[in-house]
């Protein structure tokens, strides 16, 4: 009878998280108390309101973030929200939240913050006498452009800072809403200022959905890509994440598509599985692809060393193994066939003019 009242509560908690890439509060790993949803039988779970989007302003201390990552090719980023509504389901990302005391589920898709002094700070940031320029991702760890920027806006003045001080920027983003932002974007490419990346990781509409519930459909995506080549502006595709048996397939077709909407740079990235967010994506296996699940696991664990994650340098990013290499050669031999990689887009550093802070002293020179 226990179990199932926890099937019950699972069923009435997946309506409650309709339109969510998750559907478990699972407490990060930092907590101390795990908290699971049971049915006691008084139907308590059924009056339950769907989540809804939570989002708290933070004046944040910092803004640029510094790597030394050899697997990037930047070495500062800037991330103005904290969480993501898109609520993908393999999201790397998902593990930061546990550092705030939320689940890496369902509270990263709904319990937001908007870095409201961004703006602020990153004009402190780069006014710095000693600052040697070097280009901004924005929108790495989560996306620049996810559905509460439309009515925050940060990114597109983090954007406009940029764009004065003639600081370089690549873009990384899912949301066909980086359109919005084209007039800015164009005006930064005529001075090889900027690039934009789009993760694509299917073209199938109905997995996409499930995958990627609240981030720009497929196809919304491919028009941003030829729209963003026809004003002039440099793109780039990731095949990402590539997924064994549910997307991997879909390599050359992919490729094909960006090819088609102007890109000229692509690259993929294999599916990281940190801390929470396996037991998140297994469960996503079980309940959507529940034929494939084992079999998506065991080649996963394959190409990562018998486990489900290696989070060495040089191997993230990759995998290895006889599958990993399977998957490497398919997409070398497609961007060879279509003429990707052919060319490499450098932004250009030489045009930075240090923004003056409020109260600040202009420069002589």
């Amino acid at each position: 009878m226990g179990e199932l009242r926890r099937i019950e509560a699972k069923i009435a908690d997946r309506r409650r998280c309709r339109g969510r890439g998750a559907s478990s509060l699972a407490a990060g790993r930092f907590e101390r108390l795990r908290r699971d949803a049971f049915d006691d039988g008084w139907d308590g779970l059924d009056g339950l309101p769907p989540f809804k989007t939570e989002v708290r302003e933070e004046r944040a201390k910092t803004i640029v973030s510094t790597n030394s990552s050899p697997d990037v090719p930047f070495s500062q980023s800037i991330n103005p929200y904290r969480g993501c509504e898109h609520g993908c389901a393999y999201c790397f990302a998902r593990p930061t939240h546990s550092y705030w005391g939320y689940s890496a589920g369902l509270d990263f898709e709904t319990k937001l913050a908007a870095k409201v002094n961004a703006v602020e700070l990153l004009e402190a940031f780069l006014a710095k006498p000693a600052y040697q320029v070097s280009p901004i991702a924005l929108g790495v760890n989560t996306d620049a452009y996810q559905p509460i920027e439309k009515t925050y806006q940060l990114t597109r003045q983090i954007l406009e800072v940029l764009a004065r001080s003639k600081h370089p920027v690549a873009l990384v983003t899912k949301s066909a809403l980086v359109l919005r932002d084209l007039d800015i974007l164009a005006a930064m490419a005529r001075e090889g200022l900027v690039s934009v990346a789009f993760s694509i990781t299917t073209l199938d509409h109905k997995l996409s959905r499930l995958l990627e519930p609240r981030a720009s459909a497929p196809h919304r995506r491919l028009q941003a890509l030829r729209a963003l080549h026809e004003a002039g502006v440099p793109t780039m595709a990731l095949v990402a994440p590539v997924i064994p048996q549910l997307n991997d397939w879909e390599i050359d077709s992919i490729l094909a598509a960006v090819a088609d909407a102007g890109v000229l740079e692509a690259g993929y990235v294999l599916l990281r599985l940190p801390h929470e967010v396996r037991d998140l994506f297994r469960d996503w296996l079980v309940e959507h692809v529940p034929h494939k699940a084992k079999r998506v696991m065991a080649l996963l664990r394959s190409m990562r060393g018998g486990a489900d994650y290696q989070p060495q340098f040089g191997k993230r990013m990759r995998g290895e193994g006889v599958y990993a290499d399977l998957i490497a050669d398919r997409f070398q031999l497609a961007v060879k066939r279509l003429g990707l990689n052919e060319t490499r887009f450098a932004l250009r550093r030489d045009l930075f003019e240090a923004p003056v802070p409020p109260g600040g002293q202009l420069r002589l020179f």
